[in-house]
């Protein structure tokens, strides 16, 4: 039996040596006889080598794998494989490739509705993080917190999962429970969540009035109507009374630029609002405020966390202009511009083209912002718990009574 088993792995060396001695042979013919060896390899997205490898590969795996006779790859999954391979080489893990399902499906996001957790997750040094659990959702009603670390999903461990696989693996028919397990830190052991999916309605802005004349606007996403929304809310308040504003970004993943752009000039009279730093003269570009403010009231802005994206464009925007004091923890750190590039197939390639920056020149990407004041704690529904909140309506008050007021922090001209 030994012998036979020395024998049959001869046989094979030999004939995958014969497949790359006759491959070496063809491709000496084939170039010999190619009227143009350039319109290959201007086409082609490898070089001949590697190219053959990747064909050595195939034949192989078509070859001697158990499975494939019967169940042979679809040439979609082969090629889309190959292109995410690809991509992910970079190690970005924003610039991502989706098949034309995978794109279609991420729509169902930005229409507002989808059966889910309601959080927003992010990538960083190979972890899936929760950025923040989104406000009155199931995420947010088992306790979730921004920097848990997503380990594991029912039974599977989702190390090397890109984030639209944990997506969509944590999507699902509203009603089904799904299991995941976090590390938290301070935890010694994974904690362990049950969580039912809901029909999760993303409701951008809630507003109210605090002792009667300082108002309270939060905003849990940037959507489409997330701008107009904020400035109904800001009139209503100043209508009824406000002297002064609390503008509430904690555990706001980000969204539309644009819905970003527009509450900034809301309280701007012109000016830098953010800046974008790519490779390429078309990715560089500033973002300015219109003249004219809807208000010149005094303002603080929460962030903490769980801050991310298009919430520490309107953080860092505010605070650098002297415009609000920004008050609570670092935020998460989210600060780069994705394009997507759609392919002539229906699918589509997700590239970070910029880095944000805000008017003072600080780059918010992988480092998040600092607040004007730290102040430690949690988001919490009972406001005589929620440190943060009260200290960001102390600093309100003094701002209004003149005891203190928001610094500008732009470099002074030379």
């Amino acid at each position: 039996m030994s012998e036979q088993k020395t024998h049959f792995r001869k046989r094979v060396r030999d004939w995958l040596g014969g497949i790359v001695l006759g491959a070496a042979a063809a491709g000496l013919i084939v170039a010999a006889g190619a009227a143009d060896l350039g319109d290959f390899e201007r086409i082609a997205p490898f070089n001949p080598q590697a190219m053959w490898l990747m064909k050595q590969a195939r034949a192989i795996i078509e070859t001697y794998q158990v499975d494939s006779a019967e169940k042979p790859a679809d040439e979609d999954k082969l090629l889309y494989g190959a292109i995410k391979g690809m991509v992910e080489a970079w190690g970005d893990p924003y610039t991502r490739f989706v098949d034309p399902g995978q794109l279609k499906e991420e729509e169902i996001e930005m229409e507002g509705e989808y059966g889910g957790l309601g959080i927003y997750i992010g990538q960083r040094d190979g972890k899936t993080l929760v950025i923040s659990p989104i406000e009155d959702t199931p995420a947010d009603r088992v306790g979730l917190k921004p920097q848990d670390q997503i380990v594991k999903i029912e039974d599977e461990i989702i190390l090397g999962w890109d984030s639209q696989q944990v997506v969509k693996r944590l999507r699902g028919k509203p009603g089904t429970s799904v299991t995941i397990w976090v590390r938290r830190e301070g935890e010694e052991e994974l904690l362990k969540f049950e969580i039912v999916r809901e029909n999760i309605k993303l409701i951008s802005v809630r507003s109210e009035m605090i002792d009667k004349n300082l108002g309270y606007v939060k905003i849990t996403q940037f959507k489409q109507k997330t701008a107009q929304e904020v400035r109904s809310a800001f009139s209503a308040l100043m209508k009824d009374g406000a002297k002064g504003f609390v503008l509430d970004l904690r555990n706001n993943g980000g969204g539309l630029l644009n819905g970003a752009v527009e509450i900034c000039d809301m309280f701007l009279n012109g000016g830098l609002v953010v800046g974008m730093k790519g490779r390429v003269d078309r990715a560089n570009d500033e973002i300015y405020a219109n003249p004219g403010t809807l208000t010149s009231l005094p303002m603080v802005v929460l962030i903490n966390e769980g801050s991310a994206s298009a919430s520490e464009i309107v953080a860092g925007a505010l605070s650098d202009r002297g415009r609000a004091v920004s008050v609570g923890k670092k935020t998460f750190g989210k600060g780069s511009v994705q394009t997507l590039f759609n392919l002539t197939d229906g699918s589509g390639l997700y590239v970070t083209i910029a880095r944000y920056h805000t008017p003072s020149g600080k780059v918010i990407d992988h480092v998040g912002l600092e607040p004007d004041i730290v102040v430690e704690g949690e988001v919490t529904r009972e406001k005589d718990k929620d440190e943060q909140l009260k200290r960001a309506l102390e600093e309100l008050r003094n701002i209004i009574s003149g005891k203190s007021s928001p610094a500008v922090k732009l470099p002074k001209a030379s």
